[in-house]
């Protein structure tokens, strides 16, 4: 049988944006902070057209504002949208659950055993005894706890919908969750009592905690008075 070929090797510039874009969503660079080339490259050991090259793309992608000369500004969420994520959570993850609770009880289970997966993961990515997290595992964990949701519903077009919030999504957690172990548990725990809503079939259950857990999670009130 003939050897598949191997994948190309990633270029530096790619390295680059991979490491600076994971920095970026894990929280580690706040917006409003200041990045250097210079400080990158000699992180990286790479010279500084490729971290040139990764800044402009993640410009053009909106995550750095750049200044000649000066570095590239983390750009920090824009006014309101935090909340419009949320709202499109609840919209989505909402309609999923009812179309996964309507059709076959497979499906429910299925979806049931994933999203307790998960949870378990998540909390195996907490460490209880010095008060730290791994939140780059955390975060991304909490991103596909949500889209497995959303792509449990069966419409395509809407999970695509939700794989574009998906980044959005990881830097808020990130920086709602800080360092604590402690507050990133509470998550975890609002994270059980949806699972338990969509095992007992209950749909309108499911989008009350899952309105109070986005606003006990990211301090948002919501347009609709903060339903819980």
């Amino acid at each position: 049988m003939p050897r598949r070929p191997s994948a190309p090797p990633a270029s530096a510039a790619d390295t680059v944006y991979r490491h600076v874009k994971d920095a970026l969503l894990g929280g580690r660079h706040p917006g409003g902070s200041m990045l250097s080339e210079v400080d990158v490259a000699a992180e990286l050991g790479v010279s500084r057209t490729p971290v040139r090259e990764a800044f402009l793309r993640l410009a053009a992608e909106g995550w750095l504002r750049l200044f000649p000369k000066r570095g590239a500004l983390v750009v920090p969420a824009a006014p309101g949208e935090a909340q419009d994520v949320l709202d499109a959570r609840l919209l989505l993850e909402g309609h999923a659950v009812e179309q996964v609770l309507a059709g076959p009880p497979g499906a429910r289970e299925e979806l049931v055993a994933t999203l307790r997966g998960l949870v378990a993961r998540q909390r195996d990515a907490l460490d209880a005894d010095t008060d730290d997290v791994d939140l780059d595992a955390y975060a991304d964990l909490d991103a596909q706890f949500h889209h497995a949701i959303v792509a449990a519903g069966g419409n395509a077009v809407l999970t695509q919908v939700a794989g574009t919030l998906r980044e959005r999504q990881s830097r808020m957690v990130a920086l709602s969750v800080g360092r604590s172990s402690a507050r990133a548990a509470t998550f975890v725990d609002g994270h059980e009592a949806l699972v338990a809503a969509i095992a007992d079939g209950d749909a309108a259950g499911f989008r009350a905690r899952l309105a109070a857990h986005v606003h006990d999670a990211h301090g948002t009130a919501g347009r609709h008075g903060g339903q819980r």
